[in-house]
């Protein structure tokens, strides 16, 4: 998530219907890595070249600015897409090459050396050099107060180009999480000195261009033919966005899409026994959480936020999404550095939630919630917590209303949010009250500088899972439930990646078979 403080954070907000001691080498094989995942739908025979992929989302972009605009739906549809990075990810997290071809990181963990693959050209036919890494990279580290995922680049120093196949970076402190920052927003890598309208143009180096963009419902993807990589299975892929899950899932479920990027859980048994449409269900990093403002007078006190979360049962969570997520660890996900199962601290226990409610001189208690997803979550929460005496008000909003109303202005008591991206440990809860909980703690922020710090996995993670576990126990959020990610795809569109598509999903490898189902939409 990306907030108005010091250093620029990122806002991986899923709208989308549910809801590294030695010397480390890596490298890879040329032609753009993009992320792709093991194909859905195994449908066999010829591809249809010619064909546009139909995509359902809900909630567009608010703008195509990379640098400067929130919001993982940017991100899933640009990154690897249109925009590649110096390096990326693949789809189970792992950092993988992209426009580099391989690195080096020394074993004080103070410099890194990428080897650029050769032939990378941009949209509009220049070809990249290392010049434009160096300028791309500067460029984040110069406005690291308001460029999206610019901080992950905090501790770089100086970038440079010994060569003009070479990109180095030096840092003047080791940190852990720099190369996985470079594959994310802050390692895109832009065409030195171009002018162009970033909001609703793009020039990158991916395998795909913008053909159209009207800010509100659709967004047109059109195959680079002149891409330096392996060329895009389809001539085009049309981005729709739905006001609501009804109308997106209807969508795909009538043939208008042939992929849905997120089924409303509550809404899986509409797709059962549909013979054109299956659902793929996928691994994800997405924590949903119940936000508390922890500068609200009434939430200020912890006795308040323990007691709300001891009347929220987990497995009654997990039931109303139909299975599609689990339980929740806490504020790390299953999967990243310093997991740990949290979930014995403020365990349900509705007896003792209405205690701490009288212990706390609480009596009838109103909050409300500004929610820009569906009620069904909201709807449970609204039960659990009435039956120990809160009455909760849920206000539906947009999700700009959203931004600027709690994200942005911070005026708000409690609000629901599903934060999808992996590693946001540091952003949501290390660096002081700047992220819109408010939530400070000096010794999460020691904790997590000295994670930060670490030239080993291990004590990294070690570090983190001590952090975490300061962070559930002043309960500055609860966490309901970790997500999957559950697509609709149409039988015969294969190459679409499975996990974690919900910040980042790679169309490039992305095919329809002639003939298929989703060839006839």
């Amino acid at each position: 998530m990306t907030s108005a403080s010091v250093r620029t954070r990122r806002l991986a907000f899923a709208a989308s219907g549910a809801a590294l001691a030695a010397t480390l080498v890596l490298s890879g094989c040329s032609g753009g890595g993009s992320g792709s995942g093991s194909g859905s739908g195994s449908a066999s025979g010829t591809s249809a070249t010619g064909a546009t992929l139909n995509i359902g989302a809900i909630l567009p972009p608010t703008n195509l600015d990379i640098r400067n605009t929130s919001g993982a739906a940017l991100d899933q549809a640009l990154l690897d897409n249109v925009y590649q990075g110096i390096v990326t990810l693949d789809q189970n997290g792992k950092v993988v090459p992209s426009i580099a071809k391989s690195w080096t990181i020394s074993s004080d963990g103070l410099t890194y050396d990428f080897t650029l693959n050769s032939g990378v050209t941009f949209s509009d036919g220049k070809q990249l050099s290392a010049d434009d890494v160096v300028a791309s990279l500067q460029d984040v580290i110069a406005n690291e107060k308001t460029y999206v995922d610019a901080a992950g680049l905090v501790d770089v120093t100086s970038v440079s180009a010994p060569d003009a196949s070479t990109v180095e970076l030096k840092l003047d402190k080791p940190n852990i999480e720099t190369l996985w920052a470079l594959a994310g927003r802050a390692g895109v890598v832009l065409e030195k000195g171009a002018k162009t309208d970033a909001t609703g143009k793009a020039v990158g180096t991916g395998p795909f261009t913008i053909g159209s963009f009207d800010g509100k419902t659709s967004l047109v993807l059109e195959r680079n033919d002149t891409y330096w990589g392996k060329k895009a299975q389809v001539k085009e892929v049309d981005w729709h966005y739905y006001a609501d899950s009804t109308t997106a899932e209807s969508a795909v479920l009538a043939g208008t899409d042939q992929v849905l990027v997120a089924i409303t859980p509550a809404d899986l048994p509409k797709f059962s026994g549909n013979s054109n449409v299956k659902v793929v269900t996928g691994t994800a990093s997405d924590k949903w959480q119940l936000g508390f403002n922890v500068t609200d007078p009434t939430l200020a006190d912890q006795k308040v936020r323990d007691a709300i979360r001891e009347a929220i049962d987990p497995k009654a969570i997990l039931a109303s999404v139909n299975g599609a997520g689990t339980a929740p660890g806490g504020p790390i996900a299953k999967g990243d550095p310093g997991y740990e199962d949290l979930s014995s601290i403020d365990a349900y226990d509705p007896a003792k939630a209405k205690a701490a409610f009288a212990a706390a001189g609480v009596d009838q208690l109103t909050l409300t919630i500004p929610s820009p997803y569906g009620t069904g979550l909201s709807d449970l929460l609204t039960t659990e917590l009435k039956a120990v005496g809160v009455k909760l008000k849920v206000n539906q909003v947009d999700f700009n209303t959203w931004l600027s109303q709690v994200y942005t202005a911070g005026d708000y008591q409690l609000t629901i949010v599903d934060h999808v991206e992996s590693h946001d440990f540091g952003t949501q809860w290390a660096g002081g009250a700047k992220y819109y909980h408010h939530y400070d703690n000096p010794k999460v922020d020691e904790l997590y500088a000295k994670a930060l710090a670490e030239t080993s996995a291990d004590a990294e993670a070690a570090d983190l899972a001590q952090a975490a576990k300061l962070v559930d126990q002043d309960s500055p959020s609860d966490w309901l439930y970790q997500g999957a990610v559950e697509k609709a795809v149409a039988v015969g569109v294969t190459g679409l990646p499975t996990n974690n598509t919900n910040s980042r999903l790679s169309l490039g490898q992305v095919s329809i078979v002639a003939g298929s189902a989703a060839d006839s939409r």
